[in-house]
């Protein structure tokens, strides 16, 4: 399957009306602004309280009503950091946190449907703070104000559940065309994970495949789970990035995956893992070694094939390349590897499990390409570092014992 990778052509004034985006940035800064004075709010409010407190000039309706107000500040700061991160990435410009662990969890799949509804519950969570506040002072607040608050805050609950309601099916719309714009091929024909094949462009099951079949299509040694992996098994492992990993954003970011770490520590299982979760998420996914990725690539090539070969794999989102080590390969194998990564440089993921960090990729492969190679898997990749005894070894030496 041919893809037209020829760029869309844009006019000087498409350009221009594009970069007026720009003018917006100096919003989102004036926003920063209006976030330090409600800093300065909360402080001088909570200032006011502990000093009455000690005083003992503070009533239980007062310190209820200070904590209600403190709260509401807490509540439109919250708002505006929404406001200020996620508007700023969608109607600007990219942020390029992905991979960091303090991303928020919403940042990576904000759109402007999605910003609306937080919005609005927000605003709606906002509003219940002050009818609670009229609730609470209530000596103090007239019928016509409480009534008209209650009617306000109605108000934004309908109209929150609206946005809600209409926000549904333009999602759906939108994922639909998307989805029919960048339809995956179904996986290749089911075959033995040792015995490869060149892929063949052509083999495509007209309907959409199955988990069952992603699963099988992979081609994984076994099926492993991340939820089964032993994560107290190694002295050193960063639980927080691979339950990250497991959203598998880093698929729709198109960034790679390195697990390092001694034989035995578990980065096969977590690769699989990752692999699995994908095939369950709907992607098309396929893992070798790096041994046989060198077999089935020296065969593309002495074939006369490899170009179409490299182009074929893309229609697989994910690949995992075992193993990555425990063989030296010489010169040409190494071009072999450089033209793959290189070919799905920002264009497709990666996981790879090696036994050795990057920086010592030179020991495994021959030639000038390990430093080509290693600089564009590392660029947008998240690294992974597992250090222990193998796990394996544990198991006999303990059964030994017994």
């Amino acid at each position: 399957m041919s893809r037209d990778s020829s760029p869309t052509t844009t006019t000087p004034l498409g350009y221009a009306l594009f970069a007026t985006r720009w003018l917006q940035a100096p919003l989102y800064f004036g926003l920063v602004a209006a976030q330090g004075v409600y800093v300065y709010k909360f402080f001088n409010e909570l200032w006011t309280l502990v000093l009455r407190c000690v005083t003992g000039q503070a009533t239980e309706t007062y310190v209820m009503l200070a904590v209600l107000k403190l709260v509401d500040v807490v509540m439109i700061a919250n708002l505006l950091i929404m406001v200020i991160v996620g508007g700023y990435e969608t109607f600007v410009s990219r942020i390029g946190l992905q991979g960091h662990r303090d991303q928020p969890e919403w940042l990576s799949h904000v759109n402007s449907n999605v910003l609306k509804v937080k919005l609005a519950t927000a605003i709606v969570g906002i509003s219940s703070v002050h009818l609670l506040q009229m609730f609470v002072d209530v000596h103090h607040t007239s019928r016509h104000a409480l009534l008209w608050g209650t009617v306000i805050h109605m108000a934004f609950i309908a109209s929150a559940a609206i946005l809600a309601y209409m926000s549904g099916p333009m999602a759906a719309q939108s994922e639909r065309v998307s989805h029919e714009t960048h339809k995956e091929p179904a996986p290749e024909e089911v075959r033995s994970p040792k015995a490869f094949v060149p892929a063949q462009a052509g083999s495509r099951h007209d309907d959409e495949p199955s988990v069952e079949e992603r699963l099988r299509a992979a081609g994984f040694p076994a099926r492993k789970l991340l939820e089964e992996f032993d994560s107290e098994h190694p002295h050193s492992f960063d639980r927080e990035t691979v339950a990250r990993l497991g959203k598998l954003d880093f698929v729709a970011a198109r960034r790679n995956v390195v697990f390092v770490g001694p034989p035995g520590t578990g980065k096969t299982h977590l690769a699989v893992g990752l692999g699995v979760r994908a095939c369950q998420a709907g992607h098309s996914v396929l893992f070798a070694t790096a041994e046989e990725w060198a077999a089935r690539l020296a065969g593309a090539r002495d074939a006369g094939r490899l170009a179409e070969e490299l182009a074929a794999l893309d229609d697989h989102p994910v690949l995992i390349v075992d193993e990555v080590g425990y063989t030296p390969f010489d010169a040409g194998t190494a071009g072999l590897f450089f033209q793959l990564i290189a070919h799905r440089y920002e264009r497709s993921s990666l996981i790879v499990t090696s036994d050795r960090p990057l920086g010592r990729w030179d020991e495994i492969f021959g030639g000038p390409s390990a430093l080509a190679m290693v600089d564009r898997l590392a660029h947008h990749a998240e690294l992974v570092r597992i250090d222990g005894e193998s796990y394996r070894t544990r198991r006999a030496t303990s059964a030994w014992a017994d």
